[in-house]
């Protein structure tokens, strides 16, 4: 029987993961809940910051920035307001005290309390972008590379197409509840091989499992992204609870297991409300023959379960070929690499994709992760602009000219028409048919919402982007991603508020405090922007941010400073940001001289010239109108 924790008028359930005021429920996130249970379980002692960290992250390394982000949001739920009284108390340089006289209860003894679900992130009302360089490609440097997530190779293993097709053998009996389409989640699978080395292919494995049960039936299936399941991978959550977080109504357990020379994939689908298996199957394989006998295997699974597929979908079955198993494990590297979000990392992503074309000069799919590392490394000054734009458009037209309906080749299609080209017309189609090939691929869905959001068609922004909040609904990134549509939008409370939650979810969600920093500069929140710029860690971005905080509030001589230093620095790289700041400051010629150099730059900025709010005191100059002209933006 599990305890309940109390303390004053709150009661803290670890079983059921809920914290309660009064019977009424306290919105905490998942992470969130784990420190205040550890500091619930330790009080009136020194918790040290490293404590801390292991007991929640384990061997995953955080900053100490994100334990305090965390901290802060536990105070506010908690009501801690007053340093006199605070619950949380900081022990400078060292740690933290649960200063609060905690009792402990068997849960028996409360089981009048009405148990209360710990809140976290689920459908949003609306959706929003960035200004600065954040949903595609055009990231600013270290930027999290959140947005850089290709499903894992169509040819990933006979396995999958096993397990997805036999998947839907049990769901396309099913009626959804009042005419809503059946929610799934497929867990991370479990590397039960006992090698460390093989966590990327059981990653890889989960990511196309989701790609291939989100492809086949949109209107009546829906699959919870990668970014929202993979936070419980290593976790052994309750199901009920995973239900309640994701808004599902069944789960796909998976795990991976290694014997000699064969694999074994063991899948097992579960009805979340009664925790019922509906279906369980082993899968035995040898390594080397998983890639050469998909065809087969897929049209036998298919015959066998009488599936009706599409006509597009038997076309890709009569058309898909094998992989290069040795492609395949170099795509699979490249992946695992371009993740990690180090300047290092994405050079050995590179080459993993590079080695990966090479051993397979047919392999669509590893052109595209070839196109997308390119492009990031020329946006982030890895490699000269001109030269990484022009590789990573031949990679992307070497991918679809070998696989004209892979939705991934489209979508990066899409990115290098809107930031490189300004072809809005272009990255409209490009943008549209990757999302009509796979429509429940959230990434897809957001790249769209970036580009209506920025032309200014706010209602198929939000359309958008709520059908990627449903899909993703613990990705902090998409609930940024609203935030920014709504900051366009001038919605600026509820910019803020969707901000604030996906920062709730991960304190390194990008934009995050770049976003919120401008938001309140906006709002007249002038004095609260500086704290948020603060936790922001890019040098660059930082000064940006400093001069256009300190000129909101009437500090014109360290304006003045951060920006002739800003210049200095990062006119190279950062023209569009500069000239934000001049617009800002209402000196119209020196915005219009930076806007004329990041158009020079191809600085990926300029996207957003059309909606940006601080550019807003240039609408009126007529050297505007003929700038939007410039950049296709005037219709």
């Amino acid at each position: 029987m599990s305890n309940l924790y109390r303390f004053g008028q709150l009661v803290l359930d670890p079983a059921r993961r809920t914290l309660s005021r009064a019977d009424s429920p306290v919105s905490l996130t998942p992470k969130a809940f784990d420190v205040l249970l550890f500091l619930v379980q330790n009080p009136n002692r020194l918790v040290t910051k490293e404590e801390l960290l292991q007991a929640v992250w384990g061997d995953t390394f955080v900053e100490e920035g994100n334990l305090k982000q965390y901290v802060s949001h536990l105070r506010k739920a908690l009501g801690d307001h007053s340093e006199d009284t605070r619950l949380i108390v900081t022990i400078a340089r060292k740690g933290y005290q649960f200063t609060a006289d905690v009792t402990v209860a068997e849960a028996a003894d409360a089981a009048k309390q009405t148990a209360v679900q710990v809140l976290t992130a689920k459908s949003s009302q609306a959706d929003t972008r960035p200004i600065l360089r954040s949903s595609a490609d055009e990231a600013v440097p270290k930027a999290p590379k959140n947005w850089k997530r290709p499903a894992v190779v169509g040819a990933s293993a006979v396995l999958l197409a096993v397990v997805c097709f036999a998947s839907w053998r049990r769901f396309s009996g099913i009626t959804p509840p009042k005419s809503q389409k059946i929610m799934l989640a497929v867990l991370p699978f479990e590397n039960l091989t006992g090698d460390p080395n093989k966590e990327y292919l059981a990653d890889g494995l989960t990511e196309e499992t989701i790609s291939q049960l989100g492809r086949l039936d949109p209107e009546r299936l829906g699959v919870i992204a990668r970014t929202s399941v993979m936070g419980y991978k290593h976790k052994d959550e309750r199901l009920d609870q995973i239900g309640r977080d994701l808004s599902v109504q069944y789960v796909l357990e998976n795990s991976l297991r290694e014997s000699g020379n064969h694999m074994r994939l063991t899948a097992q689908l579960i009805q979340v409300k009664d925790q019922t298996h509906l279906w369980s199957q082993d899968y035995d394989y040898p390594v080397k023959d998983s890639l050469t006998v998909e065809d087969d295997l897929a049209k036998a699974v298919v015959q066998q379960i009488r599936l009706r597929l599409t006509s597009q979908g038997q076309a890709e079955l009569a058309q898909s070929q094998p992989v290069n198993p040795e492609a395949f494990d170099a795509y699979l590297q490249g992946h695992y690499f371009f993740e990690r979000n180090t300047d290092k990392d994405t050079d050995m992503a590179a080459k993993y994709y590079e080695r990966a074309t090479q051993l397979d000069p047919s392999y669509a799919l590893a052109w595209v992760g070839l196109s997308r590392v390119r492009n990031w490394e020329a946006n982030s000054g890895l490699i000269p602009g001109e030269e990484g734009h022009r590789l990573a458009r031949e990679a992307v037209e070497r991918a679809l000219a070998l696989n004209p309906n892979l939705a991934e080749a489209h979508d990066q299609m899409g990115r290098i028409k809107q930031q490189v080209d300004f072809d809005w017309g272009g990255a409209h189609a490009s943008f549209q048919r990757a999302v009509a090939l796979d429509p429940g691929n959230p990434e897809f869905l957001r790249s769209a919402a970036f580009l209506a959001a920025n032309l200014g068609r706010f209602d198929e922004a939000l359309q958008l982007d709520r059908r990627a909040v449903d899909l993703d609904p613990l990705n902090a990134n998409t609930w940024e991603s609203l935030g920014e549509t709504e900051y366009f939008m001038g919605q600026l409370d509820k910019a803020a508020a969707d901000c604030k939650k996906g920062l709730e979810l991960s304190p390194d969600a990008w934009p995050g405090p770049v976003l919120v920093s401008q938001i309140y500069v906006m709002q007249g929140r002038r004095q609260d922007a500086l704290p948020e710029i603060e936790l922001i860690r890019s040098d660059s971005l930082r000064a940006f941010l400093y001069a256009i905080a300190y000129h909101a509030l009437g500090r014109e001589k360290e304006s003045d400073t951060t920006l002739r230093e800003f210049i200095a620095k990062y006119h190279g790289s950062m023209a569009y940001q500069i000239a934000e700041v001049y617009a800002l400051r209402n000196q119209s010629d020196e915005a219009f001289e930076w806007l004329d150099r990041a158009y020079a730059q191809r600085d990926s900025g300029l996207i957003g010239t059309k909606v940006n709010p601080l550019l807003k005191s240039l609408h009126s100059d007529p050297r505007y109108a003929a700038f939007l002209k410039k950049l296709n933006l005037a219709n």
